[in-house]
Protein backbone atom coordinates (compact mmCIF):
# COMPACT_ATOMS: atom_id res chain seq x y z
CA UNK A 1 0.00 0.00 0.00
CA UNK A 2 1.78 3.23 -0.96
CA UNK A 3 2.24 5.94 1.90
CA UNK A 4 -1.35 7.91 -0.09
CA UNK A 5 -3.26 5.12 0.21
CA UNK A 6 -2.29 4.20 3.90
CA UNK A 7 -3.01 7.85 4.83
CA UNK A 8 -6.43 7.90 2.81
CA UNK A 9 -7.54 4.79 4.55
CA UNK A 10 -6.64 6.24 8.22
CA UNK A 11 -8.31 9.26 7.76
CA UNK A 12 -11.48 7.68 6.23
CA UNK A 13 -11.18 5.20 9.56
CA UNK A 14 -10.89 7.97 12.36
CA UNK A 15 -13.45 9.61 10.57
CA UNK A 16 -15.51 6.46 10.27
CA UNK A 17 -15.53 5.97 14.15
CA UNK A 18 -16.27 9.74 14.75
CA UNK A 19 -19.72 8.78 13.00
CA UNK A 20 -19.95 5.75 14.87
CA UNK A 21 -19.84 7.59 18.07
CA UNK A 22 -22.77 10.14 16.97
CA UNK A 23 -24.84 7.71 15.07
CA UNK A 24 -28.30 7.53 16.37
CA UNK A 25 -27.56 10.21 18.77
CA UNK A 26 -28.94 14.02 19.35
CA UNK A 27 -27.25 15.87 16.40
CA UNK A 28 -26.98 19.71 15.64
CA UNK A 29 -28.31 20.49 12.04
CA UNK A 30 -26.78 23.52 10.25
CA UNK A 31 -29.03 23.54 7.48
CA UNK A 32 -32.63 21.39 6.84
CA UNK A 33 -33.18 22.01 2.82
CA UNK A 34 -35.92 20.61 0.87
CA UNK A 35 -33.91 17.72 -0.17
CA UNK A 36 -30.74 17.75 1.99
CA UNK A 37 -29.59 18.23 5.48
CA UNK A 38 -26.27 19.49 6.35
CA UNK A 39 -24.61 18.51 9.66
CA UNK A 40 -22.47 20.03 12.40
CA UNK A 41 -21.20 16.93 11.94
CA UNK A 42 -20.01 17.23 8.01
CA UNK A 43 -17.74 19.71 9.41
CA UNK A 44 -16.30 18.28 12.29
CA UNK A 45 -15.47 15.10 10.22
CA UNK A 46 -14.06 16.81 7.32
CA UNK A 47 -11.85 19.18 9.71
CA UNK A 48 -10.31 16.04 11.22
CA UNK A 49 -9.55 14.56 7.58
CA UNK A 50 -8.07 17.54 6.71
CA UNK A 51 -5.91 17.65 9.66
CA UNK A 52 -4.56 14.28 8.88
CA UNK A 53 -3.72 15.15 5.47
CA UNK A 54 -2.18 18.31 5.97
CA UNK A 55 -0.10 17.02 8.42
CA UNK A 56 1.48 14.58 6.41
CA UNK A 57 1.52 17.01 3.31
CA UNK A 58 0.94 20.40 4.34
CA UNK A 59 1.50 21.33 0.58
CA UNK A 60 -1.25 19.66 -0.31
CA UNK A 61 -4.95 20.92 -1.52
CA UNK A 62 -8.03 19.99 0.22
CA UNK A 63 -11.23 20.20 -2.16
CA UNK A 64 -14.28 18.78 0.10
CA UNK A 65 -17.90 19.29 0.19
CA UNK A 66 -17.27 21.20 3.17
CA UNK A 67 -15.05 23.84 1.51
CA UNK A 68 -11.04 24.12 0.49
CA UNK A 69 -7.98 23.65 2.85
CA UNK A 70 -4.11 23.45 2.18
CA UNK A 71 -2.29 25.05 -0.79
CA UNK A 72 -4.80 25.49 -3.79
CA UNK A 73 -2.01 25.96 -6.22
CA UNK A 74 -0.38 22.53 -5.45
CA UNK A 75 -1.12 20.18 -8.69
CA UNK A 76 -2.26 17.27 -5.66
CA UNK A 77 -5.28 17.89 -4.52
CA UNK A 78 -7.31 15.47 -2.30
CA UNK A 79 -11.06 15.09 -3.09
CA UNK A 80 -13.44 14.76 0.16
CA UNK A 81 -16.60 13.87 1.34
CA UNK A 82 -16.64 13.86 4.99
CA UNK A 83 -20.44 12.16 5.15
CA UNK A 84 -21.64 10.27 1.43
CA UNK A 85 -25.78 9.81 2.93
CA UNK A 86 -25.69 12.58 5.35
CA UNK A 87 -29.54 12.28 5.38
CA UNK A 88 -29.01 8.16 5.75
CA UNK A 89 -26.97 9.27 8.55
CA UNK A 90 -29.38 11.56 10.09
CA UNK A 91 -32.15 9.49 9.81
CA UNK A 92 -30.56 6.27 11.67
CA UNK A 93 -30.32 4.52 8.34
CA UNK A 94 -26.97 2.59 8.87
CA UNK A 95 -25.67 3.27 4.83
CA UNK A 96 -23.56 6.06 4.61
CA UNK A 97 -19.41 6.40 4.52
CA UNK A 98 -16.78 8.56 4.11
CA UNK A 99 -15.20 8.87 0.41
CA UNK A 100 -11.38 10.15 0.10
CA UNK A 101 -9.71 10.41 -3.15
CA UNK A 102 -6.43 11.94 -4.38
CA UNK A 103 -5.82 13.01 -7.87
CA UNK A 104 -2.44 14.84 -9.36
CA UNK A 105 -2.47 17.07 -12.44
CA UNK A 106 -6.22 16.27 -12.49
CA UNK A 107 -5.86 12.52 -12.86
CA UNK A 108 -7.58 10.43 -10.26
CA UNK A 109 -4.90 8.04 -8.39
CA UNK A 110 -6.18 6.84 -5.18
CA UNK A 111 -9.22 6.25 -3.70
CA UNK A 112 -10.69 5.45 0.19
CA UNK A 113 -14.19 4.46 0.85
CA UNK A 114 -15.18 3.57 4.17
CA UNK A 115 -18.29 1.91 5.30
CA UNK A 116 -18.16 2.74 9.33
CA UNK A 117 -21.34 0.42 10.38
CA UNK A 118 -20.40 -2.51 8.06
CA UNK A 119 -16.58 -1.87 8.49
CA UNK A 120 -15.86 -2.58 5.47
CA UNK A 121 -12.79 -0.17 3.34
CA UNK A 122 -12.71 -0.24 -0.21
CA UNK A 123 -9.27 1.37 -1.61
CA UNK A 124 -7.61 1.38 -4.68
CA UNK A 125 -4.08 2.52 -4.86
CA UNK A 126 -2.24 3.59 -8.39
CA UNK A 127 -1.48 0.78 -9.72
CA UNK A 128 -3.53 -3.23 -8.72
CA UNK A 129 -7.40 -3.84 -8.12
CA UNK A 130 -9.17 -2.52 -6.04
CA UNK A 131 -10.00 -4.57 -3.01
CA UNK A 132 -12.62 -4.66 -0.51
CA UNK A 133 -11.20 -5.19 3.20
CA UNK A 134 -7.84 -6.17 1.00
CA UNK A 135 -9.14 -8.59 -1.01
CA UNK A 136 -8.93 -7.78 -4.86
CA UNK A 137 -12.67 -7.22 -6.49
CA UNK A 138 -13.95 -6.97 -9.70
CA UNK A 139 -17.35 -5.76 -11.14
CA UNK A 140 -20.16 -8.95 -11.93
CA UNK A 141 -20.37 -10.01 -15.66
CA UNK A 142 -23.83 -9.37 -15.99
CA UNK A 143 -24.54 -8.48 -19.44
CA UNK A 144 -28.41 -8.54 -20.04
CA UNK A 145 -30.85 -5.74 -18.61
CA UNK A 146 -33.26 -8.05 -17.50
CA UNK A 147 -30.65 -10.02 -14.66
CA UNK A 148 -29.01 -6.20 -13.74
CA UNK A 149 -29.55 -4.80 -10.17
CA UNK A 150 -29.62 -1.09 -11.17
CA UNK A 151 -29.58 2.10 -8.98
CA UNK A 152 -30.73 5.13 -9.71
CA UNK A 153 -30.47 8.33 -7.65
CA UNK A 154 -32.35 10.97 -7.25
CA UNK A 155 -31.04 14.80 -6.82
CA UNK A 156 -31.64 17.74 -5.29
CA UNK A 157 -33.71 20.25 -7.43
CA UNK A 158 -37.06 19.72 -8.66
CA UNK A 159 -36.31 19.32 -12.54
CA UNK A 160 -33.57 16.78 -11.72
CA UNK A 161 -35.98 14.76 -9.80
CA UNK A 162 -38.50 14.70 -12.68
CA UNK A 163 -36.25 13.90 -15.04
CA UNK A 164 -34.74 10.80 -12.65
CA UNK A 165 -38.27 9.46 -11.99
CA UNK A 166 -39.10 9.06 -15.73
CA UNK A 167 -35.28 7.38 -15.94
CA UNK A 168 -36.29 5.05 -13.09
CA UNK A 169 -39.58 4.37 -14.50
CA UNK A 170 -38.10 3.31 -17.96
CA UNK A 171 -35.38 0.98 -16.17
CA UNK A 172 -37.68 -0.53 -13.52
CA UNK A 173 -39.46 -2.19 -16.14
CA UNK A 174 -36.26 -3.58 -18.16
CA UNK A 175 -34.17 -4.87 -14.95
CA UNK A 176 -34.80 -7.32 -12.52
CA UNK A 177 -34.35 -5.28 -9.59
CA UNK A 178 -33.85 -1.35 -8.85
CA UNK A 179 -32.77 0.06 -5.88
CA UNK A 180 -32.35 3.37 -4.04
CA UNK A 181 -29.99 3.59 -1.45
CA UNK A 182 -28.45 6.60 -0.82
CA UNK A 183 -24.88 6.53 -1.08
CA UNK A 184 -23.60 7.76 -4.31
CA UNK A 185 -19.73 6.51 -3.30
CA UNK A 186 -21.57 3.14 -2.30
CA UNK A 187 -23.06 2.62 -5.35
CA UNK A 188 -20.23 2.74 -7.28
CA UNK A 189 -18.11 0.66 -4.42
CA UNK A 190 -21.10 -1.85 -4.77
CA UNK A 191 -20.96 -2.10 -8.50
CA UNK A 192 -16.84 -2.63 -8.35
CA UNK A 193 -17.11 -5.30 -6.17
CA UNK A 194 -20.21 -6.72 -7.99
CA UNK A 195 -23.39 -6.37 -5.50
CA UNK A 196 -25.01 -4.28 -8.04
CA UNK A 197 -24.45 -3.50 -11.65
CA UNK A 198 -25.37 0.27 -12.14
CA UNK A 199 -25.19 3.34 -10.94
CA UNK A 200 -27.30 6.46 -12.64
CA UNK A 201 -28.04 10.09 -11.31
CA UNK A 202 -28.96 13.74 -12.66
CA UNK A 203 -27.00 15.57 -10.61
CA UNK A 204 -24.07 14.78 -9.05
CA UNK A 205 -20.93 15.98 -7.16
CA UNK A 206 -16.72 15.74 -7.68
CA UNK A 207 -16.41 14.33 -4.13
CA UNK A 208 -19.67 11.86 -4.58
CA UNK A 209 -17.84 10.00 -7.02
CA UNK A 210 -14.25 10.49 -7.21
CA UNK A 211 -12.92 7.33 -5.34
CA UNK A 212 -15.71 5.12 -6.57
CA UNK A 213 -14.92 6.02 -10.37
CA UNK A 214 -11.32 5.18 -9.96
CA UNK A 215 -11.93 1.33 -8.19
CA UNK A 216 -14.77 1.02 -10.69
CA UNK A 217 -12.92 2.12 -13.89
CA UNK A 218 -9.68 -0.17 -12.51
CA UNK A 219 -11.88 -2.94 -12.62
CA UNK A 220 -13.27 -2.93 -16.28
CA UNK A 221 -16.41 -0.76 -15.28
CA UNK A 222 -17.69 2.09 -17.15
CA UNK A 223 -18.40 5.76 -15.70
CA UNK A 224 -19.14 8.65 -17.57
CA UNK A 225 -20.24 11.78 -16.47
CA UNK A 226 -21.70 14.76 -18.43
CA UNK A 227 -21.81 18.58 -17.60
CA UNK A 228 -25.76 19.00 -15.74
CA UNK A 229 -27.92 21.27 -16.78
CA UNK A 230 -29.26 21.48 -13.25
CA UNK A 231 -26.24 22.68 -11.11
CA UNK A 232 -22.88 24.23 -11.42
CA UNK A 233 -20.38 22.13 -11.21
CA UNK A 234 -22.39 19.49 -11.50
CA UNK A 235 -22.71 15.99 -13.21
CA UNK A 236 -24.12 13.52 -14.29
CA UNK A 237 -23.73 10.23 -14.23
CA UNK A 238 -23.89 6.72 -15.99
CA UNK A 239 -21.78 4.04 -14.30
CA UNK A 240 -21.99 0.05 -14.65
CA UNK A 241 -19.91 -3.27 -15.02
CA UNK A 242 -18.79 -2.39 -18.18
CA UNK A 243 -20.74 -5.40 -19.60
CA UNK A 244 -24.40 -3.85 -19.79
CA UNK A 245 -25.94 -2.12 -22.44
CA UNK A 246 -28.50 0.87 -22.11
CA UNK A 247 -28.87 1.55 -25.83
CA UNK A 248 -32.55 3.63 -25.83
CA UNK A 249 -32.34 4.00 -22.08
CA UNK A 250 -29.74 7.06 -21.55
Amino acid sequence: MSPELELATHAAREAGALLREHFESDLTVDEMQAHDIKLALDVESQKLIEGLILERFPDHAIYGEEGLAGDQSSETQWIVDPIDGTVNFFYGIPHFCISIAMRQGGELKIGAIYDPMMDEMFAVDFEGPATRNGKPISPSNRSELKDAIITVGFSKSKESIEVGAKRYKDFAYRVRKTRMMGSAALALAYISCGRLDAYIEEMISIWDIAAGQLMLERGGGSVVLTPSPFGEDKSGIVSNNGKLSFEGLV
